[in-house]
């Protein structure tokens, strides 16, 4: 009969072979942390340059599907659950070209500022297909 030791040794393994085991393990932490924040003390007033600040980092953790820190993210800055801009809104802002498809404005400005890395991206991304 195996011992609770193994049997924990094995599911470790199973879960980490299959790939979900850190995601378990960030899905605890965020439910960690929602259950120890206190929503009695209030949160700062977002600024309107934290808002947009924080949707740009919303968007490239949706566009990863890091969606548990995305989690704590909302938790922690009281940023709305719900996008307060849409994609357009944030491209008309600041005068961005919107023909680089649904990638996230943060890759649009890293790309803007260093051309170079746009076309390594996207060789990379070719070579993955």
């Amino acid at each position: 009969m195996a011992s609770l030791d193994d049997l924990k040794n094995v599911l470790k393994e199973t879960l980490e072979q299959r790939g979900v085991l850190g995601e378990i393990k960030a899905r605890i932490r965020s439910e960690i942390f929602t259950a120890l924040d206190n929503d009695t003390i209030g949160k700062p007033k977002l600024s309107n340059e934290n808002l947009i600040i924080n949707e740009m980092i919303r968007e490239y953790l949706e566009y990863n599907k890091y969606y548990n820190t995305l989690s704590i993210l909302t938790t922690e800055t009281g940023q709305p659950e719900q996008p307060a801009f849409d994609r357009e809104y944030l491209h008309k802002k600041f005068s961005m070209r919107t023909d680089k498809g649904d990638l996230p404005l943060l890759y649009e400005i890293i790309f803007g500022l260093k051309p170079e890395l746009a076309s390594e991206f996207n060789k990379a991304a070719y070579e993955d297909e």
